[in-house]
């Protein structure tokens, strides 16, 4: 029979309550299938789409596996040794947002557990305060990138030879050509007595088999059909513009659509502060997001849109990578390339939580062509929209 509930897939009452406070009470699909495999100790592997809940997938079963102790009463499995001694779960992402976001989810469920803590290990800012903050919080769950993670470890300020669980989020990403090395190296640090996990919205056969010898050799699989959410909650418009009037065709999409908080994307980064510059001038509120962006600057900008201070994110994809910010009522494109994942991963920001959303693409004939491509792999419907009179209307009206 199917679960219902958390309780039904292990989860411990402590942890379905704190979920209750968010009015999280039914679990994803994906939840369903990697909890219990999780629970059970076995590595893996899954896949599914931006918006199902990935996140709380494998930190509810590893918070509970090997930090809730203090909770349920259990024997620790070290026999007691003094909490946060030595980490006991890992998860490495490839973004500051990513593992920030993770670690404030963490926060949430250990919210009570005291004395456990999670802590945040990333590049970019300052060093000698993270590892005053290992010395002072001994946190059991470390959130953070592989290079940061490997440099403190290598200085002797970070044990990591008793991690319990590894997890690779963004899997996909941490094995690429840019980041294998710094992953690997983090890998052959741990002990082999681990649970290992890798998790991404999108998983390439290449992927995989660089991710294998990472967990140890041997994992599962489990996977939920990306389409679902993308038929399903978000709805897909596209309006046609030559290329020299795109900026001005989102502005008027924006009024006439009464936009109030949108993510816009342009996939090349050293265009994005052109466009907020534009934006700006006609009295749009708006931030940047791009690649080598300052952390400073970055931090601000996430913020102001996360409170509703701005109401348009102007990003490169690759500086949007893992992003999950709550309310994005519409995805923008202001290019359309022809990789299906790609149109996911941008599309996958809005019609989360269970909500509906509306990712619009603007484009010129042959980036609509490729719309249309894209519109027959992903088997999605694309309506074309026009501006008229103020107003977002259908072509035949």
């Amino acid at each position: 029979m199917e679960a219902k509930g958390f309780a039904e897939l292990g989860i411990d009452p402590f942890f379905t309550a704190r979920l209750g406070e968010r009015d999280i009470r039914v679990p994803t699909e994906i939840q369903k299938r990697v909890i219990p495999r999780l629970l059970a100790g076995e590595n893996l592997i899954f896949r599914s789409a931006t918006g199902t809940g990935k996140t709380f997938a494998y930190l509810l079963p590893l918070v509970q596996a090997f930090l809730s102790s203090p909770v349920t009463g259990e024997e620790r499995p070290d026999g007691g040794e003094k909490p946060g001694a030595w980490p006991r779960v890992l998860v490495c992402a490839p973004t500051y947002e990513l593992c920030s976001q993770i670690k404030h989810e963490a926060d949430f469920l250990l919210s009570g557990l005291a004395p456990l803590k999670a802590g945040l290990i990333i590049g970019s800012a300052n060093m000698d305060r993270q590892i005053e903050g290992l010395k002072r919080d001994k946190p059991e769950l470390i959130v953070g990138n592989p290079g940061r993670l490997l440099r403190i470890a290598r200085m002797g300020k970070l044990k990591l030879g008793r991690i319990r669980a590894l997890v690779l989020d963004e899997g996909d990403r941490l094995v690429s050509d840019e980041l294998l090395e710094e992953t690997r190296q983090l890998a052959d640090a741990l002990g082999q007595d681990r649970l290992s996990l890798a998790c991404s919205a999108t998983m390439a056969p290449k992927s995989r088999e660089r991710l294998l010898p990472l967990l140890g050799g041997r994992a599962g699989n489990e996977e939920t059909a990306d389409t679902e959410i993308l038929r399903e909650r978000i709805c897909h418009w596209a309006l046609y513009s030559e290329e020299r009037r795109k900026i001005g065709i989102l502005r008027s999409f924006i009024a006439a659509a009464g936009v109030k908080k949108a993510l816009v994307f342009i996939s090349r980064g050293d265009q994005v502060l052109n466009i907020v510059s534009q934006l700006q001038y006609h009295h749009i509120s708006a931030a940047g997001l791009y690649r080598d962006m300052d952390k400073q600057k970055r931090k601000a900008a996430l913020e102001n849109f996360r409170a509703g201070r701005i109401g348009l994110l102007v990003s490169s994809d690759l500086a949007a990578r893992g992003l999950d910010i709550p309310g994005i009522s519409h995805v923008i494109a202001l290019d359309t390339g022809e990789d299906p994942q790609a149109y996911q991963h941008r599309a996958g920001r809005t019609g989360r939580a269970g909500r509906q959303g509306i990712m619009v693409s603007i484009g010129d004939e042959e980036e609509l062509r490729r719309l249309a491509r894209l519109e027959k792999k992903l088997g999605i419907t694309v309506y074309p929209k026009v501006l008229y009179g103020g107003q977002v209307l259908d072509p035949q009206d």
